[in-house]
């Protein structure tokens, strides 16, 4: 009898310390992975500032200092259009990479501020920058939610673009 409690114990415990070798492989693996998205959206980040909020600024005092449009207005515009995530980056790497009056989704930015000049910026960069657009809360000027009310009183553009511009739906 003793030694079947022996016996019984000790593949008890090899089983547990094998499943809590599992366990720290797990949790070791997911740490490894937080780490490398969070470097990865780190990038990114730095990206967005340095090469979209000189023109993009999120620190102008009113509407009436800037020469493009937020970039959070951006987001609302291209999510509007490309909701999920794929359709979201491929749509806003080709405006950068080619941006045209005709395939503006932003019809009044176009009128206001002319067409984005078209920028020597590397896909990849896009890429990733269209990313954390997309899976992260954009900074915001302090005028930027009263502003979007007065313009669009019920959340929607004003029909400028309608049936034009890079939507494919």
């Amino acid at each position: 009898m003793k030694l079947k409690f022996v016996l019984i114990s000790l593949v008890s415990l090899l089983v547990l310390s094998c499943a809590d070798k599992k366990k720290d492989k797990n949790a070791t693996h997911e740490i490894k992975t937080a780490q490398k998205n969070e470097v990865e959206q780190t990038e990114s980040y730095i990206l967005l500032k340095n090469n979209c909020y000189a023109c993009h600024s999120v620190t102008a005092k009113s509407h009436d200092e800037i020469i493009a449009p937020p970039m959070v207005a951006i987001k609302r515009r291209f999510m509007k259009s490309y909701p999920t995530k794929s359709a979201f980056i491929e749509a806003m790497t080709n405006w950068v990479l080619d941006p045209t009056e005709e395939t503006a989704l932003m019809r009044g930015a176009v009128k206001q501020f002319n067409v984005m000049p078209k920028q020597p910026f590397n896909e990849g960069d896009i890429h990733k920058i269209a990313g954390y657009i997309y899976e992260n809360e954009l900074e915001k000027p302090t005028w930027f939610e009263e502003h979007f009310n007065e313009e669009h009183p019920n959340g929607m553009g004003n029909g400028q673009g309608r049936g034009k511009g890079m939507r494919n739906n």
